[in-house]
């Protein structure tokens, strides 16, 4: 129980028996302001910390300076003591809003130093390359072969799939505009080189950026929140060769083989909807593939591929080198690899069909 004594400025609370009821509390429910408190034991049984906790909760208005401890136990005491320090620390000021000018700024800044990270990045895998090609790069080839078959044969049903569907539909979109001229036997010319100059190479893309860099990004990012690149570092092993360039060669060496396929499933995709949709014959589907089949767009169908890979790899390992500590950090580069992979596949799209347009292929 606790008993309450007043003598002009100063209230005394006695606490004696057991104190696990928070209902004698009520008692200290009144202006305490500039009071000089004294907390007195005498004879407490029991007391737990959830008592302690309310009490702190009466009392954590009064300066520490007012509050004095005799005879409590010295349990008690210290917790006391401990939440009225934690309590009575200054709290940092919120920032203050930033103006247009400093946000521009802040803005700024952190974009070159994101372009900073991002070219030093490009820089240290174009240096494993070097290191590669003189013998000198560590990695295991074991993590080759294993990156290789998951990016690789283990991706070849979902880009059969998608590509086939794509055919299909560049096919019956295009039969539709085309019958209107009685032309839809152009249908095989439209899909073969639609499929085979960008198509093929730009849905590959987007399968492989949603899969295999978030793959990438997940899997390094886990590494770096359960601290693994710290031990690759700590032993002097470069996170870039161990990492990175086994993914990069792997990612390099399946694209062109799934663009390929991926060209023959959008061109069966188009056989599929000329034959059983259109009445078209298989022989005259097949006639006008060939004939309008370029190696000069299979060449730029396939170039796009290698940058495709490139962008993929780099999206993908630079999160997952760059993800943060925590879990949640896994998941930010997982999406942010998916994101800036696809954004980047349209730019260097775009710039490469410009290219492509000022040379004349």
């Amino acid at each position: 129980m606790i008993e309450v004594n007043t003598k002009g400025n100063t209230l005394t609370f006695l606490m004696e028996g057991d104190l696990d009821e928070a209902k004698h509390l009520h008692l200290l429910a009144q202006d305490l302001k500039g009071k000089q408190i004294i907390l007195l034991g005498k004879g407490i049984d029991f007391w737990n910390t959830n008592f302690v906790a309310e009490l702190y909760g009466i009392l954590r208005n009064v300066p520490k300076e007012n509050i004095t401890f005799e005879a409590i136990p010295e349990g008690m005491e210290r917790l006391l003591k401990l939440s009225f320090q934690a309590g009575n620390t200054p709290r940092s000021n919120a920032p203050k809003p930033l103006g247009f000018l400093e946000s521009v700024g802040e803005k700024g800044i952190a974009f070159c130093r994101s372009v900073k990270k991002g070219t030093s990045f490009i820089h240290q895998c174009l240096c494993s390359w070097k290191r590669q090609f003189m013998g000198r790069a560590v990695y295991r080839s074991k993590d080759f072969w294993l990156v290789l078959a998951d990016c690789g044969p283990k991706a070849m049903l979902i880009v059969s799939l998608i590509s086939f569907m794509v055919g299909l539909i560049l096919a019956f979109v295009g039969a539709l505009q085309l019958k209107t001229f009685g032309a839809q036997i152009y249908v095989a010319s439209l899909v073969t080189i639609g499929m085979t100059r960008i198509m093929g190479a730009i849905m590959t893309g987007i399968i492989m950026a949603g899969r295999t860099g978030a793959s990438y990004a997940a899997s390094i990012g886990t590494m770096q929140v359960n601290e693994e690149l710290d031990a690759l570092q700590t032993m002097g092993i470069s996170k870039t060769d161990f990492l990175v360039l086994p993914r990069m060669n792997a990612l390099l060496l399946s694209m062109p083989i799934l663009i390929l396929l991926s060209d023959i499933m959008g061109i069966l995709g188009g056989c599929f909807v000329c034959v059983f949709c259109w009445d078209i014959p298989l022989a005259e589907y097949m006639k006008y593939t060939i004939n309008s089949f370029d190696m000069t767009n299979f060449l730029v169908g396939v170039f796009h591929g290698i940058v495709f890979s490139l962008v993929i790899a780099f999206c993908g390992c630079y999160f997952g080198v760059h993800c943060g500590r925590n879990a949640d950090s896994v998941g930010t580069a997982t999406t942010n690899a998916v994101v800036y992979g696809i954004v980047w596949m349209i730019v260097m799209t775009g710039i490469i069909t410009l290219a492509c347009e000022v040379v004349g292929i």
